[in-house]
């Protein structure tokens, strides 16, 4: 099984979507399920994971609903409040979706303290007892306190987007290297090999430019631990679908079929739960 273990589906909404701002025009509009199913039939894709794009519980219905209707979104990461009261009833609820595989909140526009606030942790304790994973979206500087988050709950599974961000366009590496090496001693975490092109210079990016944080990546965190992700839509501000999945595909070439096999499908399929 081949699967997108990183997408996103939205009805456009400048309020909802805020964050979409003018430089951003191309990803304006809808972007449904319809949309993305020819482009994954076009690379030999099976299915995708669906993840949040907007922090409400109106969005995990949203793409709950998607999923019912699409068989191939075979996941969904949601959002909850970590730090809600009410946090322990929704997981509940929602524990008994069986496309809900985990949730995000996101940590990247927040201060990196959150993360050991134990409000946010009490929270994050409970996704445990319902088998839930939670997708990290941080940058680099949070990553100490993601260090820090992980090794304190070796029970939970976790998988970091996009790399933790690096400071490609900047070529900034080394620290952010160290870091992730150090994330990656938990076999609790998991990496998602996304989101790289938006780090780029959207409009002069090169895969070359990019190898050297894949490398990371690899001998970090190794296959069994790496899913490849599109990040389609977002990722349109930069490449399109095919050459964005080609980053991925090119790059893991030279590796065995079981290797190639764990990168594009049966670590997401591990980590999420997908049968």
């Amino acid at each position: 099984m081949k699967i997108d273990a990183h997408q996103h589906f939205w009805k456009y909404n400048p309020v909802k979507h805020a964050w979409i701002d003018d430089s951003m025009s191309v990803i304006k509009h809808d972007f449904l399920p319809q949309d993305l199913k020819p482009l994954l039939d076009g690379e030999g894709l099976d299915g995708t994971v669906a993840v949040q794009a907007d922090e409400s519980l109106d969005e995990n219905e949203f793409l709950l609903g998607l999923a019912k209707e699409n068989p191939w979104i075979k996941k969904v990461v949601g959002w909850v409040d970590l730090c809600a009261d009410d946090v322990s009833i929704n997981l509940e609820k929602y524990s008994q979706e069986p496309s809900m595989a985990g949730f995000r909140m996101i940590l990247q526009g927040q201060p990196p303290e959150l993360m050991a606030d134990p409000a946010f942790r009490k929270g994050l304790s409970e996704l445990e007892k319902f088998g839930f994973t939670y997708d990290i979206l941080i940058f680099p500087h949070h990553l100490d306190e993601a260090i820090d988050l992980v090794k304190n709950f070796p029970n939970q599974s976790f998988v970091i987007d996009h790399l933790a961000k690096p400071y490609i366009k900047e070529g900034k590496i080394d620290e952010w290297a160290t870091k992730m090496k150090i994330i990656a001693q938990f076999e609790n975490a998991c990496c998602k090999v996304s989101g790289m092109v938006t780090e780029a210079d959207w409009k002069h990016w090169s895969k070359a430019e990019l190898e050297p944080y894949i490398d990371v990546a690899f001998e970090a965190f190794g296959t069994k631990r790496l899913m490849f992700g599109s990040d389609w839509p977002v990722a349109l501000l930069a490449a399109d679908y095919q050459n964005n999945v080609s980053i991925v595909k090119d790059y893991i070439a030279s590796l065995s079929k079981d290797e190639q096999a764990d990168v594009l499908g049966l670590t997401a399929a591990k980590f999420y739960g997908i049968q």
